[in-house]
């Protein structure tokens, strides 16, 4: 039996980075898989939403580590970030989401093989439903608007995952748990302009969701009024609402100035290719060239709400 003394360095290690993590069986991959086809099956998942987000979950990725024993989750603290861009001599300041910048898998990562490396064990970022594996390992707790909030950081955080031939020493996998406030709390229902976190069940009615819609190059639905958009990609307004973000929900770092030259160019959707290099840059420090195809559509949309 391991020591069950085993996985607190590497516990204390990211908890000395403002991390938080857990260490659950990679038997546990069947139960998310089961659960994710269950809610698709009994059709709580809408068609696009699935074929867009979660049908690339990777369900095999333990096949590809030899021995592979443990799935590691950590949760990164992460703010608002605030970029500016310039046009006709005015200045529009848009917001980019935590959770976008994904640099941080990068950072976390490296942590990670620091101390395992040297050990004898091996490490490996995979495609798995970040969300549903936070709650069922303890690390985090759903909110009504369906985003997980871990204590510390609120939702203002990024989970990343990992499989890895580390031990397990004590599985904290249990049922999916709801954050308590919950129970007596509306605010993020109120203020969804969209109505997609509904009163008749759990489950967020996300292809309703203004984050889905402005993450596809699709063209908006009709009944999308433009006024509702809030952020570069993403959407802000039940997080901005929510109490159990009042600590952080006002942590908001400068990012990126784009010049009025970059700005057309973004707005006139000129190909990732053509791109200056300084502009490209810019955009993949803030995490933002994965969704290059829509930031024209997107910044256009907020400049127009701004005016």
């Amino acid at each position: 039996m391991p020591d069950r003394d085993l996985c607190k360095p590497l516990e204390l290690l990211l908890n000395k980075r403002g991390y938080r993590s857990k260490i659950v069986s990679i038997g546990h991959i069947k139960e998310l898989e089961k659960e994710i086809m269950s809610r698709y099956q009994k059709g709580l998942l809408d068609q696009d939403l699935y074929n867009a987000y979660l049908a690339s979950f990777d369900y095999t990725c333990h096949r590809k580590l030899k021995d592979a024993r443990s799935l590691i989750i950590v949760s990164a603290p992460q703010p608002q970030i605030q970029v500016t861009f310039l046009r006709e001599d005015k200045s529009y300041p848009v917001i980019i989401p935590p959770t976008y910048y994904f640099g941080t898998d990068d950072h976390v990562a490296g942590i990670l093989r620091t101390y395992l490396e040297p050990q004898g064990y091996r490490l490996q970022k995979v495609r798995l439903p970040q969300k549903l594996l936070s709650v069922c390992s303890g690390l985090g707790r759903y909110g009504k608007n369906n985003i997980t909030y871990v204590k510390g950081m609120g939702s203002f955080q990024r989970p990343v995952v990992f499989i890895s031939d580390y031990p397990i020493v004590e599985d904290s996998w249990g049922k999916a748990a709801v954050l308590e406030q919950c129970e007596t709390c509306n605010a993020c229902m109120k203020a969804c302009p969209t109505n997609a976190i509904g009163s008749d069940r759990f489950q967020l009615y996300a292809e309703r969701c203004l984050t889905f819609h402005n993450e596809r190059a699709e063209a908006f639905p009709q009944w999308l009024s433009p006024a509702w958009h809030n952020c570069l990609v993403g959407c802000m307004i039940c997080q901005k609402v929510c109490p159990a973000n009042k600590g952080v929900v006002k942590w908001i770092e400068n990012g990126a100035t784009f010049t009025n030259e970059e700005t057309d160019l973004i707005l006139n959707g000129v190909s990732e290719k053509r791109l200056p290099r300084e502009t490209f840059e810019k955009l993949k420090k803030q995490g933002m060239m994965e969704y290059y195809d829509v930031l024209g559509r997107n910044l256009k949309t907020l400049i127009e709400k701004s005016r």
